[in-house]
């Protein structure tokens, strides 16, 4: 570890000087000369270093970083996530630990959290360049407090060909469009053509799965299918008559691109060329395509290409993905990259809180925004700029949804999931061939799914036996 540092400490300053990464006010800082110890929970020490590390250590010298692996709670032997993290922050003690939004929000109510009100009230952390919505989700998630902060977040827009729309006399898209708006909108657009050469409306996905299309319209109104808690149905509602009715309405439309049209004969022998042209939206073919930021990186890659550049689209731009008309102001599209938070009962939260301070600063957002291993988009938005001027606000704009429709999925039966999507595919089909009315195909699986879901006998069988060794240990 003390090779880290030193190694980092060399190399790292002579980067922040080549960046612009001001050092001002060191001397005044006296937590950045003191000697002290940091034990942090991420992916791997290697990933930290590169991640987070480097800059930080190279701030703050004199802090002896550990990074706690947290790849020992995934295997085969932890199904029980819940335990295995338990175990894990009780066995490691990590000051900093690394949580996902349901964890957050599960261990601030438990009061496992430190809360960073107070310091950043007191240290006046500068909370106004931060995207809108960020500290709203955290707060929310939080009770009503912030917990922990994230360094970059990930998030889907709508990209669009203005060339197409205006030939087609089409109005813009805009932000905050509900699915049904947007699957309008994308069936405005002529469905004629030869398949390699006609236009489509919108990209969604990569197959054509009937399910996968009706969960992601389900998840943006936080409709689930299951309650896994409670191991109940909840598949034949009006809710979920909807969704299906707009999917399968989608689907018929023929407006929708799915990314396995794309022939695979022949791919590899193609030139780097035709697989570039074999995007429908590079090619000026699609209306719009649901993205990340890394998309707009394709673009101008494409459009650098010499022998493309009257081939690739030109005129683009983007909005927000499409919203729940219960909840305008969320996107299920969208999450925070490794939310950050200190441990309740740490020794070290001072240092603990300079790190969470400065990896969410200005300072370390430019100099993370000048290189090629950002993890996502920087929660500061001077820096989610384009500077050709399109529409970047619209990464930001909304905030992520709270909605997790997988939430307990571990404590189902194991191939639940398999068995369930096999049985709508067959009931579905018999919709699509008009044998069969889509409420009655619901009561079907209703029914189906709630037979699925009783215990398999081998599997409590085996959990009865282990309460059993269990009770018997205990009493020896």
């Amino acid at each position: 570890m003390k090779a880290w540092s030193r190694f980092v400490l060399s190399v790292v300053v002579l980067a922040l000087v080549a960046t612009g990464c001001s050092f001002g006010g060191d001397n005044k800082d006296s937590n950045k000369m003191k000697q002290s110890s940091l034990k942090v929970m991420y992916y791997d020490e290697g990933m930290f270093f590169q991640d987070y590390g480097m800059v930080f250590s190279a701030l703050y010298p004199n802090v002896e970083i550990e990074v706690i692996s947290n790849q020992s709670m995934y295997s085969e032997e932890n199904t029980d996530y819940d335990t295995a993290f338990n175990k894990f922050i009780e066995e490691k003690q990590p000051d900093i630990l690394m949580l996902d939004g349901e964890r957050y929000q599960k261990l601030s109510q438990e009061g496992k959290l430190y809360d960073l009100d107070a310091v950043m009230e007191k240290e006046k952390y500068e909370t106004e360049g931060l995207i809108p919505g960020m500290l709203d989700y955290l707060k929310e998630q939080g009770g009503g407090k912030v917990y922990g902060l994230a360094p970059s977040f990930y998030s889907q827009v709508i990209y669009y060909n203005k060339d197409l729309f205006e030939k087609y006399k089409i109005e813009l898209p805009r932000s905050r469009m509900s699915w049904n708006e947007t699957i309008q909108l994308a069936r405005r657009f002529p469905t004629d053509g030869d398949r390699k050469e006609r236009v489509y409306g919108l990209k969604m996905g990569y197959r054509e799965e009937l399910f996968d299309l009706a969960i992601m319209l389900a998840e943006s109104e936080k409709v689930s299918y299951v309650n896994a808690g409670q191991k109940q149905m909840t598949i034949h509602t009006d809710s979920w008559k909807n969704v299906f009715q707009q999917a399968l309405d989608a689907v018929e439309s023929n407006a929708l691109y799915f990314e396995s049209m794309s022939s695979q004969e022949g791919a590899m022998s193609q030139s780097y060329e035709d697989y570039l042209l074999s995007d429908p939206f590079l090619s000026g073919r699609l209306a719009m395509t649901i993205q990340d930021v890394g998309y707009t990186n394709q673009i101008k890659q494409a459009s650098d290409y010499p022998s493309l550049k009257n081939k690739i689209v030109k005129n683009w731009d983007i909005v927000t993905a499409p919203i729940g008309q219960q909840s305008p102001d969320e996107s299920n599209l969208m999450s925070f990259n490794n939310l950050f938070a200190i441990r309740a009962d740490s020794p070290n939260k001072e240092v603990a809180w300079d790190f969470l301070k400065y990896v969410t600063s200005d300072d370390y957002a430019r100099v993370k925004s000048k290189s090629n291993n950002y993890n996502g988009l920087p929660v500061r938005t001077k820096y989610i700029t384009d500077v050709e001027g399109h529409n970047y606000a619209a990464f930001y704009e909304l905030k992520p949804s709270p909605f997790n429709g997988y939430k307990n999925f571990n404590k189902l039966p194991d191939n639940f999931y398999e068995e369930f999507t096999k049985a709508v595919k067959e009931e579905m089909k018999k919709v699509k061939e008009d044998t069969q009315d889509l409420n009655s195909a619901l009561s079907i699986l209703q029914v189906k799914g709630q037979e699925m879901l009783k215990e398999d006998p081998a599997r409590a069988d085996g959990s009865a036996a282990g309460e059993s060794s269990e009770a018997s240990s205990k009493t020896e």
